[in-house]
This record gives structure tokens, sequence and C-alpha cells, in this order.
């Protein structure tokens, strides 16, 4: 939390196979030393409880930001495939692939037990249940009050819910009962049915939701919306888990039916779902759409009315982001490093410039131009890592689809045409910022065509609406001109290339600028994710000196936006209410098409398509229009492999997807297939967990899912 200086408490407990974490504060290193008993001291008191409360919070930054973590949420889905450097790793093993689309390509490996980036979750949501369980034992005898207590109600139903939706059935004895708060070491564990599990979620969360109060009691603090978010997701999910339209299996298995004390059908539960999130869309207390689709990322704007939780950071790193990030960043938890993971190195694009000679104080006095008659010009970054929205540390692990772009995908042209999230999900534009490096160099030379390109000024684009048959695609090459300042020529008057950079950028006429279609992208070259990306305030005119350490932005988690999609994915499972399906999907699509401000453009706008989003809204909503509306409202932002799943679209809509190759010049696009099977539908229990336990081995292997035995 920012509004409050307490030492974060990770879980004074332990997972259900003996794995534990003691107290540990936002400067402290983990202790991890082996104990049998814990101390619980902290519990005694309310300074310690609240404390304990705070943990709840901090321990999102271990999973919320971490980008291995988002790998596993988006990769292998219809959104996000493996990028150039994320070859032979849990990269390539996510995106399942049955064909490569390259003869010899051998990255076929399948996700395991022990490459398994969704772990991750497995034991910071454990030891984060078992302090909310000491919280909702302890809370009330030191004086906690019932919306306090209800905070407590909440992470332990969220995590649940992590766990259920990822996992399949999960224990809820960790060592003392069922929703018991454990101080013992266990070895052995068992786990619970999905039903068992929901029936938990729902009563934590329907009493955080008669409990918590409609506003903060901190900055960031859940509320009773937050709660009724995830109530309502819980309910939309579990009816889908209990209708199973596709027979995808279950773990551990049992009857697919409802064992809370008043079983319901799917039908009542997808009402149900309608409407508690038709109750906060009536009732917003402190939360509020906001009136731009840009206006809800940009980091200017962060922790803004539509955010309703999040992972925090700042730019303190040692007591902002619990941990110390200075410089360069060490990929790990709890830093926000995600955004690496959807940025390709743009820094590798290259630009002439004149060699200039400079005195001591970095000041021109002469241009060394000439060698042998020949004009000479060095080579130079024009877009260099900044710590800004849209730039920052690329790491090339993740890439989007190219099947997203043409035609049929989520963003066709005639979505690009009109929907600004479009605009403000991507970055398509790259400007030039050399001279925030302290370069003296007053231009540049694009050698797509030779133009002069000035500080501030976009070199390459991505383009959105062109089609290809207008971009030249002639290999990028160095241009070789006369002493005279003229390009060499040929006979028909085009300028000679020369050498070639290794870039296969196009141009088109009256671009000055490097262009490529998002139709032709590649596993290197692709649109960053515009809306996760970095952005600090202590740059002080420069590049910033922290640019490749972690984001200090918060890590959104829930949104007010999602309401209306869980409503109307609800209508369209046949909930019904005062608003239908097309209704709650227009309230999003009409604030898609205002456009205030332009991201690739970097300026002001004034546009209104709210009336041709709405008008082009088809009159029949679907489950997949919805999975389209959400991919729209939330790309790669970690919702993706969970909504494939509780729908049970994840094999019709990710089994194959079409990108380019490795290389920035291997633009055509090739179809690769995955293989999805029912059993994937389960991420596989972490190798440690099942390591940890003293069990014999036909217990082992009964823990896990099937699809992963061994």
């Amino acid at each position: 939390m920012k509004t409050k200086n307490i030492k974060y408490y990770i879980a004074a407990g332990l997972v259900s196979c003996g794995l534990a974490s003691s107290l540990v504060s936002c400067s402290d290193i983990l202790d991890e030393q082996s104990r049998s008993q814990f101390d619980t001291s902290f519990f005694t008191s309310k300074t310690g409880m609240e404390g304990a409360l705070t943990s709840l919070y901090a321990h999102l930054r271990y999973f919320y930001g971490n980008g291995y973590y988002l790998n596993s949420c988006e990769t292998g889905t219809d959104e996000y495939t493996y990028a150039q450097s994320g070859h032979g790793s849990n990269f390539t093993s996510l995106d399942m692939l049955a064909e490569t689309g390259n003869p010899g390509d051998a990255d076929r490996s399948a996700i395991t037990p022990s490459n398994n980036d969704a772990g991750n979750l497995w034991g910071q949501a454990f030891a984060n249940i078992n302090t909310a369980s000491g919280i909702i034992e302890n809370g009330g005898a030191v004086g906690l009050s019932d919306a306090q207590l209800a905070e407590a109600y909440f992470f332990r139903a969220f995590d649940y819910f992590m766990l259920v939706q990822t996992f399949g059935g999960v224990p809820l004895d960790l060592g003392a009962g069922e929703l018991k708060y454990n101080t013992t070491k266990t070895r052995t564990s068992v786990r619970n049915t999905v039903p068992e599990v929901y029936k938990a979620i729902f009563t934590d969360l329907e009493k955080a939701v008669a409990d918590l109060p409609e506003t903060p009691r901190l900055t960031g603090t859940v509320t009773k919306n937050v709660a009724r978010l995830y109530l309502a997701k819980a309910y939309l999910t579990f009816a889908w888990w209990l209708e199973n339209p596709n027979n995808i299996p279950t773990y551990p298995e049992c009857e697919r039916k409802d064992v809370s004390d008043n079983p319901k059908t799917a039908a009542q539960y997808y009402q149900l779902a309608y409407d508690v999130a038709l109750e906060a869309i009536n009732n917003p207390g402190p939360y509020a759409l906001q009136n731009t689709f840009y206006d809800v990322n940009v980091a200017t704007n962060d922790r803004n009315s539509e955010i309703m939780l999040y992972a925090d950071h700042s730019e303190n790193e040692e007591y902002g982001n619990g941990g110390a990030g200075y410089g360069w960043g060490n990929g790990a938890s709890p830093e926000n490093f995600a955004y690496w993971f959807e940025t390709w190195n743009y820094t590798e694009i290259r630009a002439l410039a004149d060699v200039f000679k400079y005195d001591d104080n970095g000041n021109i006095v002469s241009i060394d131009k000439y060698e042998n008659g020949v004009e000479k010009q060095g080579s130079i970054n024009p877009v260099q890592r900044e710590a800004v929205q849209g730039l920052g540390r690329p790491w090339t692990r993740m890439a989007p689809v190219a099947s997203a772009f043409i035609e049929g995908g989520v963003w066709e042209d005639a979505v690009k045409a009109i929907d600004s999230r479009y605009d403000a999900t991507f970055t398509l534009s790259y400007f030039t910022n050399w001279d925030k490096s302290g370069s003296k160099v007053p231009n540049v030379y694009n050698a797509a065509n030779n133009a002069e390109i000035k500080p501030n000024e976009i070199y390459f684009r991505f383009l959105d609406e062109a089609s290809e048959a207008n971009i030249d695609w002639t290999k990028s090459e160095i241009i070789t001109r006369k002493a005279n300042g003229d390009p060499d020529k040929d006979d028909e008057g085009k300028v000679k290339m020369t050498e070639t950079t290794g870039f296969n950028f196009g141009s088109i006429p009256g671009a000055p600028y490097f262009v490529r279609s998002v139709k032709n992208i590649t596993r290197k070259c692709y649109p960053c994710n515009w809306k996760i990306s970095m952005y600090r305030t202590d740059n002080a005119g420069g590049l910033g000196s922290k640019v490749n350490g972690g984001s200090p932005r918060p890590w959104n988690i829930a949104k007010f936006s999602e309401f209306y999609l869980i409503a109307a994915e609800a209508a369209v499972k046949g909930a019904t209410g005062s608003m239908t399906a097309r209704d709650l999907v227009n309230v999003l699509r009409a604030r898609a098409g205002k456009q205030t401000y332009s991201v690739n453009d970097r300026q002001q706008v004034s546009i209104d398509n709210s009336e041709a989003m709405t008008a082009a809204t088809p009159e029949e909503i679907t489950i997949d229009y919805i999975l389209d509306e959400r991919s729209r409202e939330f790309w790669g932002e970690g919702y993706r492999w969970f909504d494939l799943v509780r729908t049970q679209k994840w094999e019709e809509r990710a089994s194959t997807y079409k990108i380019g190759g490795d290389g920035y010049t291997d633009t055509e696009l090739k179809t690769y297939k995955r293989d999805i099977k029912p059993g994937y539908y389960l991420r596989p229990i972490p190798q440690g967990q099942i390591d940890g336990m003293e069990m014999s081995k036909e217990e082992k292997d009964a823990y896990q899912n099937p699809a992963y035995r061994n």
C-alpha cells in the first residue's frame, strides 16, 4: 500500500507440502529457516495484525507484474505466442506446438510440472491463504473491525479462486483442518474437489460483500464492489464448470454438481453472476468508467476510478516495490517487470548520421565528411531505451500473433478504423530520442528514402490500415553518397543501395519513416503493449537512469469495466434483467469510439466514433463476440488463458495461429498448430510441491493432474 508505512508481512503459515515463509519486511531478505512451529506473536497485537493485513496486498506483487506468470496467462492463447528470444524455454513449452511450420524446428517441448510458470501462483497463494485464516481467527480478539476482517475473507477467496481456475481442486486443509490457520509442518496433503473449493469461495466472498465498506479504508484497499466483481466472476466460472459444454475433464474426479447448502443449477449461477454485476453497475460507489480507453491506461492517470484493485509500486524501489530494483532489474518478484516480455528490441534499428567532430565540451566544431572523395556517414541508434510509456527494456519473449491483425482477427481493419482501443493498446510509432542520450547529432537519415529526421520524429511505424500493396518492400540498406552530397542512382534514377543493414522494413510515398504492416509481424518485430509498459517521472529530461529496471507503475488487477462484460456473458448464457448483452457491450464500445489523444501520433485529437461503434455491434451477441470484446478491452494483461479455459473455447480459438519467423526479414506468415488437449485445461501441480510431500509414489501420482503424470 502506498499510504501506510507498515512493514510487509508475508504469511507465517505453510503450504501443505511444508514450504514455509516467515516474517519479512520490505528491506529484509526472506527468512527461510526450517521450523516445525511458527511464531504467531504478531497475531496478538492490533499493530501486528494490521501488518498482516497489509501483507495480503503485498503478496499480489509476487505474481502480478511477474513476467513469467504473465507468460502462463497469455502465451499459447489467441493473443500471444513465444518471441524470438523465447526459444527453448517455458515460452515455447507454453505454446504447446504440434507443428512449428518450420522443418527441423525443435520447439515442441510440452509444459511439465518442472517448467510451469503458472506455479508462481501456488506457493504465494497458499501462504497468503494461511495468513488470511490467521487474521480471521485472531483479528477480532485484538480489535480488528468486521470490515477489516472482511478484507481477509476477500483475499482467502481471491487466492482460492485463482488456484481452482488454474489447477482444479486444491486442499482446503493446510494441516490444522479445513480453512484453519496452520502453525505446524505438514508433509501430506489431500486435494478437495472443485465444487468443495467453490463452496468455500462463495461463503467467503458473500461475507466480504456483506461486511466490506462502500469506499476503501485506505487508498487501494478492497471494498464491497471489489468483492462483488470476484463473486460475480466466480459464479460465472462455476456455472460454466457445471455446464461443461465440451466435456473437459476435471480433477479430482467428481460429479458436476453444486455441494453448497442450497444447491443451484448452472442457469441459476449465470443469473447470480448477472445480478451481482448489475448491482455493482447500478451502485458504483467510488468507481466509474473513465471517459476514454486511453484515460484508463495512461501512466499519468494510474490508480484512477476504474481501477479497483492493483499490485502497487512506486519510484522508491526499496520501499515502494518491496525490494531493491536499482538500474538493471533482476527479472524477479516483487518487481513489475512483465512489460519487458511483450517488448521487442526496437533499439536494434539503425540510422545514418554525418560524422561530426566535437570539442571537449561536446560542441560540434567540424564535420569530417569525406574519405577518398566519398561522404562518410556513421550509424547510430535513433530510438534508444527510454523510461517512457511505450518503450522501456526489451526482452522479446512474447509476441502477439499476426492472426489478430488480419481479416477475421480481433484487430482487423474494420476494427482498427474506428476503435480507439487499438491506438491505446499498442506502441505502433517509434519516435527518435537519441538527443536525450547527450548526443549532439542534429539529425539522422532514414535509409528507406534518405529522408532527414530530427529528434522526436517518427523513425519507424507499424501501419494499421494501409495494405501491403502500397508498401515498397525494397530492403532497407545504407546509402553511399558522392562527395557533392548527391546519392548514387541507377539508370532509372533510383538510389543505389550498397550495404545491407539486415532489416526488411518498407516505405510508402510521402512518409519519411520506415514502415511495416501489422499483418507482417515476426517473432522479432511486433508492436509492444503500450498499456503495461514503463513510466518514470525522474528522468530529468534524459532517457532515465533506471530504464532497465522494473516499472514503478502499479499492475492493474481488477477494473470496473469488467462488470459489463461479466453481465453480458451471463446474459448470453440465459440470464435476464434490465440490460441485454448488447446493451452492456455497447457501453464499453461507445466509450471505445471516443478519442481525445492519439498515442501513436503524440497529439490531442477530437474523434467520436461512438455511433459507428455501437451500430457495428451485432444484434445477436455470442460468446465468441464477448471473447473478442474481452480481448480488445484487456489485451495482454493476463486475462486471456482464464477466459478461454472458462468458456472452453481455448482449443477452438487458439489451436492455430499465424506469425512471421525469427528475423526482421522473415515477414512471410507461417501457420503454426498447437496441441491443446482437454487435460491441459488444468495446469500441472508444481514439481516442488510433489517432491516435498512425504507420501507414497502412488499417492504423489494421484495428487498430480492426469495430463502431467510421468
